[in-house]
């Protein structure tokens, strides 16, 4: 039996049809497109929609994720989920409009999630890339940070492709939105390893940003208010982690932080 959950405008265009039927057909501006999922803009009465469509992964895909120990993605459930806990916790995130599944079979299920265009947004990793942040913007962008990263991952939230180019500025408040969490896990407690992940993910994705040791301490210093344990241990963890993310993917030394 399908689950589907519906807003405006989405509740009145879509009544007594085929939901499933109906995000097939839509079409737009398609910014990913692999075998089983296919992420696309779209507007519908003047507004812009985001939406992801799952389709089945099969068995082979979970079968692998399951050899590797990955949690395998089966479809939008998880980053609905993510979505609702997000907000729930005051984490300004995307805001959702539709969601619907089918099928209980995991290697077969279909799914989709809509969510509303955030507007008048630019990503942190196209704001740093202008070179026009000054020094009190810069260090204002870092407390919310670290406050968004460390409010996530008390509420048991962790991303898995935390990146600073997956949080959002609005150009009008200042305010960050964390966004694209279809990886995203949500327990109890985000184990040591997973939080060194998502930590070293953003500071992989700013080591071209001439850090100072000022900049990492207040991260931290935030992280740490949001009510998440802070240690010698889990700073050189992810130290460790970015750095070895970062040659991975440039092919050499990551830059020295700054005195």
């Amino acid at each position: 039996m399908a689950k589907i959950f519906l807003d405006e405008p989405f509740a009145s265009l879509w009544k007594n049809k085929d939901v499933f039927g109906e995000i097939a057909i839509l079409s737009g501006e398609e910014f990913r497109r692999v075998k089983s999922r296919r992420t696309f803009r779209t507007e519908v009465n003047g507004r812009g929609f985001f939406i992801k469509h799952h389709l089945g992964v099969g068995w082979g895909e979970i079968i692998k994720n399951l050899l590797q120990f990955k949690k395998p993605v089966t479809g939008a459930r998880g980053e609905f989920e993510a979505i609702r806990m997000l907000e729930k916790v005051g984490v300004p995130t995307m805001t959702c409009a539709g969601f619907g599944e089918r099928f209980f079979n995991p290697a077969a299920k279909e799914s989709f999630i809509i969510t509303r265009e955030l507007a008048g947004m630019v990503s942190l990793e196209e704001l740093f890339a202008t070179g026009n942040v000054d020094l009190s913007t810069r260090r204002e962008i870092i407390r919310r940070l670290g406050k968004s990263v460390g409010k996530m991952h008390a509420a048991g939230v962790n991303h898995r492709d935390c990146y600073i180019c997956h949080f959002l500025r609005s150009s009008e408040t200042g305010e960050l939105h964390v966004i694209d969490l279809h990886r995203a896990q949500i327990r109890k407690k985000v184990p040591f390893r997973y939080a060194v992940k998502d930590v070293a993910g953003i500071l992989f994705s700013s080591l071209d940003l001439s850090l100072t040791y000022r900049d990492i301490a207040l991260f931290y210093r935030e992280y740490k208010k949001a009510g998440n344990k802070d240690s010698k241990a889990f700073r050189s963890a992810v130290l460790k982690t970015a750095q070895k993310l970062y040659f991975k993917e440039f092919r050499r030394v990551a830059p020295q932080i700054k005195r």
